[in-house]
This record gives structure tokens, sequence and C-alpha cells, in this order.
């Protein structure tokens, strides 16, 4: 509970007297004051129901029982950090580890994706002995300086950034509007091929590659899905060229994809990278994330002589949070109820596409489906300004969805992983009828006929 109740107007007032001006809002012109939540539901302060469609965050749905009881239960008992011995700590690391292939034994933990990922490029660099990063285009991995700089969705929109000179940023795989689509013979290879040409510059100019890294799907970049065999050929010829890859699971992991625990299993049992990093729905709201590497990669960095260690990272009320998350993807079979859903999801929204034309493509796996609006399926045109007014007509209807991609036209789905079918249905039908009024808005023949 809040220490008071504020009026929604004070609320706003004290929020723009006293937080910075860059941290946006959801519905700026007309934000949700959200005061609980349970399950796939948010409620704002008059007892208002809203269906969160995008908070990956409360991956096993809004507080829990089970991971709220966890988290106050050791949290009763103890907190400390990790330099003293506790079960909690190593328990959870081996339940973790058991999820991933055997070569991906050694954990380090940290309190959020930002984190993770500043880490995992410290440990790259330490390993190879090299600083070049490849990432890829509209790509974002976290907010703190070394992520900036690897992260296009956010240093291109700074009017005087310059990129990094060890930064390179390759084409997004993306087989809808990317350099190479749906129709080209061998998309994957293709998309390859522009890792070697980054990795073959790099070289002429006598330096050598640290790392790749990717979300293993693209999520602020569009809900991307890379082609099949793109990450087993990237992979190949970044450690031909002494660097390693890095899988970013920060929002897509712990079975969201439905048909695997880890998004970048989609891309076949003989791809595994060299470090994965973790967050977002691993603590179900609460600030946990973890690195994942192999024996050798941990080795290496211990080889620098420099103690690692993080005051929060690990602690027990974590790690017990952490082990009741699992305890509930497996006792509640959200994994397969991602997979199940998932798929009534798409299937719905493919047959809404063959009825309204601002509908351009339906991609996604499980609980994690992206729906780009263009305003010609020829052109490709982005609908951005039809998004925004589909995600406030929503609103309106006590549905919470987000737009994003480079063009801020993908509608995002990446609900709670207990969503379920009538959600779907729920969420489809107000859809339909906001893009059918909209079309009878522009075009009345449509609805005459």
């Amino acid at each position: 509970m809040s220490v008071q109740e504020l009026e929604k107007k004070k609320t706003i007032d004290l929020r723009k007297k006293h937080i910075g001006p860059s941290c946006k809002i959801f519905f700026s012109h007309d934000p949700i004051k959200i005061v609980r939540a349970k399950g796939q539901y948010m409620y704002d302060e008059n007892g208002q129901q809203y269906l969160d469609c995008i908070n990956n965050v409360a991956h096993v749905g809004h507080c829990h029982p089970d991971v709220v009881t966890a988290g106050a239960q050791q949290m009763e008992m103890l907190n400390t950090n990790t330099r003293f011995l506790h079960d909690n700590l190593v328990l959870y690391a081996q339940r973790l580890q058991a999820t991933l292939p055997d070569k991906l034994s050694v954990c380090y933990f940290v309190n959020s994706g930002s984190e993770a990922n500043d880490l995992a490029l410290r440990l790259a660099r330490q390993y190879t002995g090299n600083k070049d990063i490849i990432t890829l285009e509209n790509a974002y991995h976290g907010h703190v300086s070394s992520l900036i700089d690897i992260s296009p969705y956010k240093f291109h929109q700074l009017s005087d950034a310059e990129q990094s000179q060890f930064v390179h940023v390759a084409p997004s795989p993306d087989v809808y509007r990317g350099k190479y689509r749906a129709g080209h013979p061998d998309p994957a290879t293709a998309y390859a091929d522009e890792v070697k040409k980054i990795i073959n510059n790099v070289h002429k100019k006598g330096r050598k590659i640290a790392a790749f890294i990717a979300e293993s799907l693209q999520s602020c970049g569009g809900q991307v899905i890379p082609p099949v065999g793109y990450f087993q050929q990237v992979a190949e010829l970044v450690r031909k060229a002494g660097g390693i890859f890095i899988a970013d699971e920060v929002q897509v992991g712990f079975g969201r994809i439905g048909s695997d625990f880890w998004a970048f299993q989609l891309q076949g049992q003989d791809f595994v990278p060299d470090i994965i990093t973790m967050g977002k729905p691993i603590g179900n709201g609460h600030p946990l994330s973890c690195v994942v590497t192999t024996r050798e990669v941990a080795e290496a960095f211990m080889s620098s002589g420099m103690e690692y260690f993080n005051t929060f990272g690990g602690n027990p009320v974590s790690c017990a949070i952490g082990l009741a998350v699992l305890d509930v993807i497996e006792k509640e079979n959200l994994q397969g109820n991602a997979l199940q859903v998932g798929q009534y999801l798409t299937n719905r929204l493919e047959k809404l596409k063959e009825k309204h034309l601002l509908i351009g493509d339906i991609r996604g796996r499980g609980l994690f489906v992206g729906v780009e609006l263009v305003r010609d399926r020829a052109k490709l045109t982005p609908a951005t300004a039809e998004a925004q007014e589909v995600i406030y007509k929503l609103k309106e209807q006590h549905i919470l969805l987000s737009a994003d991609g480079p063009h801020r036209n993908v509608l995002k789905f990446k609900p709670p992983l207990c969503f379920t079918t009538e959600d779907v249905d729920l969420v489809v039908e107000k859809l339909d009828l906001i893009l059918t009024v909209r079309e009878c808005r522009y075009c009345p023949l449509i609805c005459i006929q």
C-alpha cells in the first residue's frame, strides 16, 4: 500500500515536479493511475479493470500469491549478499542451468537486464581480448552507457550522437520489410553474409570482433523473428573471427514462445550461444536478472584479477522469488498455455488480416506476437498514426496494448502467460470493431457493402 492515497491530479502534479521529464508515461494525454493488479488484470484508483496485453515482466501473472509468499517469507528470515553461503543461490543456479544446454553452466546474478547485458560485454571483451561489437539494426539492449552504444533503437534518436567506432550495425533479419524478404531463396544466409562483410571490414582496420549480440527475437525492433539458420551461420562466422555470440533473452525467455523455454532454441538444437542474458520475467516484477555463460568464459573473466561483486545480485530474497517463478511456470503449465493461447491468438489475428487491409503482417511465437499496420501492403508504408489511434481506442475499451518498431507501427502482444482464449476473443473483437469503424469513417462504401 502507498503511504497515502492521492487524487490523480495531485499524483500527476508531483510526478511533473519531482520525476525526470525524460521518464515517459503510457497514454501521456490521459495517463492511467494503476493501484493494484492480479493475474492478467490491472486496476485503477476507481476500481476499473484493464486487460494487460503488454506486461511481459509480470510473467506468471501480476502479484502471483506463490511468488509474493516466497519473497515475503524469505524477507522475514534473511536478506544478505553472496559473500555468505546460502542455499537459495546455488539451488536457483542449479534450477536455471537445468533449463539450458550443458555448456551454459556458470551464473552471475544481477538486478536488471541492463546490468546483465553490460556484464555480458565485459565477459566477452575479457575472454576474447577484443573490443568491437556487432549489433543489429533497431536493437535495444539497455539504458546504461555501454548499452546505449550498442542500441541503435536508442542512439539513432540522438541528433548529435556519434556511433562508437567499436560498434557495427548489421541489418535486422526482418523478412517482412528488411533487406532480404520472405521471397528470397535463403534469407538466413543473405543476412549472415552482411555480418561477414562487417567482420572483414573490421579486420581491414586491424581490429577483431569481441562479440555479436542479438535479442533471440527482436522486441523493440518490431517483433522480428530471425529466419532459422541465421544464428548458426553468424555464430560460426563470429567465432572464426575470434568473437563470441551473446543471446539476449531479457524480453523473450522463460517459456514465452511456447514451443521452447528459451527463444534461441527456435534456431534448432544445434545452436548454443556462448552467453545468454535474462531479465524482466525472471522475477515477475522483482528486480532480478542473470548472465549464464560457459566455464571457459568465466575462467577468463576471473583471470583479469578483478573480483566481481554485486551488492544485491543473487541475494536470498531474489533467489527465493526466482525459484517460485520457475515453480509456477511448471505447476501451471504456463509454457504450454503460451503455446496454445499464442497459436489461438495468431490464428484469430490472421483472420482479421483477411478482413482489414491496414494489417500488413502477423508474426510471432507463443505469446510474443506483432501486428504490423501499413497503409499500403505493396509499398509497406508504415501506419504509425493509425497504430497510435488503435492503442488509444483500445484503452477506451479498457485494454492495454502498445506499439513499437522503428516506425512505431507494430502492435505488440506480450501479456502475462496466464492469458486465456477468452482474453484473446475480447481483444480481437475490440480490435476488429475499431478497425471497422475507422474504415467506415474513411470509406463509407465498405460499410454499405
